[in-house]
C-alpha cells in the first residue's frame, strides 16, 4: 500500500522489513486508523443510523492515482456518498492535534517531459551543431516566464524543472537532451492555459535555436477543494472531539493529493493528522528515510474518523 522507493533507517519494530522500500508518507497509518474507525462504528452501530462506506485506496503516491481508478470501477456509487473524508498524517504538527483548511487546499499536479533533438557534434565546433545543452539551459530559465509573465500573482501556481540528462563527455555536445519537471495550480483554467504556453514556449524556442522539442504533459490529480459547509461541520465536530485549542489551520500547500478527485465529485474535507513529537525526536517530514509517528496519534485518528462519520449532518 503506497511504499517509496527510500531505504529506511528508522529502528522501530514496524521498520520495513524489504530494502528499498518504506511506507515513508505514512499511507499505513491512514489504512490503520480507518480500520479502527470502522471497528467502532461497527461496534456502536445501534447508536448512530444511515451508511458509512470506508474506502481503503492504494496508488496515491504514483499518477493516474488510485482514486481516479477506484471512481471509474464505482466506488461511489451503490450508494452515493452525501460527503466524504480523508485524514493525512503531518509531522510538523504535534500528536494530539488536528488541522483543517477551507476551501482550496492542495495543488493539481502535472508531469512534464521534454526532450530536445538536435544536430551534435565536438564541442570545439559549436558553430555546426544545433547545442542541445544550451537549448535546455535557456528552456529550465526562460519557461518561468510562464509563471511570472501569464499568471495572475494572486494565483498559487509553481513551475519546476527536476531532472536535465543528457551529454557523455567533455568535448561532445549531445544530440538529445531530455528535461522532466512538474507544473502545479489551484485553478483549473489557468492550469490547461498553462500546458498551451509551455507546449509553445518549449517547441519555438528550440527551433530558433536550430533544434526540435517534444513536449509531453501527463495530466495528473486535480486540486484538492474542501467543501466550506463541510469544511465548518468537520471543524465543529473535531472541536467537540478533541477540544478547541487542540484543532488548528493549516496553510495552503502546494504539495498534491489524489483525494481531489473525490472533491470534485461530492463535498469533501482533506485533513490532516498531527503525529510529531519533538520530546521523542519524532519530527521528519514525509518522503525521508527517518520519517516516523507518535503512535498514540493512531487512537486519534481513528476516533475523529468515526465520530466525523457518524455526527455529520445530511448536506
Amino acid at each position: 500500500m503506497d511504499a517509496l522507493p527510500i531505504q529506511e533507517k528508522n529502528n522501530v519494530p514496524y521498520a520495513s522489513q524489504h530494502d528499498g522500500v518504506m511506507h515513508a508518507c505514512g499511507h499505513d497509518v491512514h489504512t490503520t486508523c480507518l480500520l479502527g474507525a470502522a471497528k467502532i462504528l461497527q461496534e456502536t452501530r445501534d447508536q448512530w443510523t444511515g451508511t458509512i462506506k470506508c474506502i481503503f485506496q492504494p496508488g496515491e503516491e504514483k499518477h493516474p492515482g488510485g482514486a481516479s481508478l477506484l471512481i471509474k470501477e464505482g466506488v461511489l456509487e451503490n450508494p452515493t456518498p452525501q460527503a466524504i473524508f480523508a485524514l493525512h498524517v503531518y509531522p510538523h504538527l504535534p500528536y494530539g492535534k488536528v488541522g483543517f483548511r477551507e476551501g482550496q487546499y492542495m495543488a493539481s499536479a502535472d508531469e512534464i517531459y521534454i526532450t530536445i533533438k538536435g544536430k551534435g557534434g565536438h564541442a570545439a565546433a559549436p558553430h555546426l551543431t544545433a547545442d542541445t545543452i544550451l537549448i535546455a539551459a535557456h528552456i529550465v530559465t526562460s519557461l518561468q516566464q510562464i509563471i511570472s509573465r501569464n499568471n495572475n500573482p494572486t494565483n498559487p501556481s509553481v513551475l519546476s524543472i527536476t531532472a536535465i540528462n543528457g551529454g557523455s563527455a567533455t568535448n561532445i555536445i549531445p544530440s538529445e537532451v531530455k528535461l522532466m519537471g512538474t507544473f502545479r495550480a489551484m485553478n483549473e483554467e489557468w492550469r490547461f492555459a498553462a500546458h498551451k504556453l509551455i507546449i509553445k514556449h518549449v517547441t519555438q524556442l528550440a527551433e530558433t535555436m536550430g533544434a526540435t522539442a517534444e513536449i509531453i504533459i501527463d495530466v495528473g490529480y486535480p486540486f484538492v477543494l474542501n467543501d466550506e459547509a463541510l469544511y465548518e461541520v468537520a471543524k465543529k465536530n473535531g472541536e467537540e472531539y478533541i477540544g478547541v485549542e487542540n484543532v488548528e489551520t493549516t496553510e495552503l500547500r502546494m504539495g498534491a493529493e489524489d483525494f481531489g478527485y473525490y472533491t470534485h465529485h461530492m463535498p469533501g474535507c482533506f485533513f490532516r493528522l498531527g503525529v510529531g513529537n519533538i520530546e521523542k525526536g519524532i519530527i521528519s517530514n514525509v518522503h525521508t528515510p527517518t520519517f516516523n509517528i507518535d503512535e498514540s496519534a493512531i487512537e486519534i485518528g481513528m476516533g475523529v474518523m468515526a465520530w466525523m462519520g457518524v455526527v455529520t449532518p445530511d448536506t
